[in-house]
């Protein structure tokens, strides 16, 4: 938009650059330009939101700190009745670590705060590629994914004493030997294992919301049932802690959700069969 002052044109600045475009087919279909803006609004909306998020939670810093250290006072607890003689200190090191803490665990809280919020920004980069039809699926993918990321994050915040426990438990009886913890390390490692988690726990969603594009079959899911079971404990052994507990709590989970969502895309195929919608290979 542009005024005029003196015979000199200016431009008058406007938050349109950061508006959605509206696709212009009834089918929804867009334009590469029109994806990369969609995309671009879609990433703006919810970083705002994460940071709207993280400003809101670092009000309650004390509190968050508090809950992320019970997975380590518990592991500890443990551990003394076990190996009474074993020594752990939390320390630490650099004036600006208690800052970057703060703000890492903020931002933390911010993620899980607006989860559906940034969760509906990605299913609504993927509407207008849909049918009219399909996307009554945007209520039934919150309502799973919403849940999904939530329940990964508690399950890795779950599992954390146990993990803690097994490695710390392989120090030497009788050595004079003091574990320490250094705080930022250890919570940043925390927050990234509930992180992954969380991520983990979408991906089979992920498949269902492949399988209801066309792009995959739930033949093709049977096929690499195998080889996504036997990568699932791979990865998982990779992003986890390092000790099998931590690697079997999130693998089965992660290939009972595979299951899942190869059950729902069969299911989905035999319906878009008797509809004519899909079309059986000789």
């Amino acid at each position: 938009m542009t005024a005029t002052n003196g015979g000199v044109k200016r431009r008058r600045l406007t938050p349109s650059w950061l508006r959605p475009p509206t696709p212009n087919t009834p089918d929804g279909s867009m334009t590469l330009v029109e994806h990369l803006r969609e995309l671009r609004y879609r990433v703006v909306v919810a970083v705002v939101v994460i940071i709207l998020g993280t400003i809101g939670c670092a009000m309650f810093y004390d509190q968050l700190f508090g809950v992320l250290m019970v997975p380590y006072e518990s592991a500890i607890a443990r551990l003394a009745e076990q190996h009474p003689n074993l020594q752990t200190s939390v320390v630490t090191q650099g004036a600006t670590a208690p800052l970057l803490l703060a703000m890492k665990i903020s931002a933390l809280g911010g993620v899980i705060v607006t989860s559906p919020l940034w969760l509906y920004q990605l299913w609504a980069f993927i509407v207008p590629g849909l049918l009219a039809k399909e996307k009554r699926w945007a209520v039934i993918f919150l309502a799973l994914a919403v849940p999904l990321f939530l329940g990964g994050v508690a399950l890795g915040y779950v599992i954390m004493p146990f993990a803690i426990s097994v490695m710390i438990g392989f120090t030497p009886e009788g050595a004079n030997i003091t574990n320490l913890f250094e705080l930022q390390e250890f919570l940043g490692f925390m927050m990234r294992t509930m992180l992954v988690f969380g991520g983990a726990f979408l991906v089979p969603l992920v498949l269902v919301l492949l399988n209801i594009l066309g792009v995959v079959t739930g033949a093709q899911l049977a096929k690499a049932r195998n080889y996504i079971i036997f990568g699932s404990f791979v990865i998982a052994a990779l992003v986890t802690p390092g000790d099998p507990f931590s690697m079997i709590a999130l693998a089965v989970p992660l290939s009972v959700l595979f299951i899942g969502a190869e059950v729902f895309a069969r299911v989905n195929d035999r319906r878009r069969i008797r509809r004519g919608e899909l079309v059986v290979p000789e």
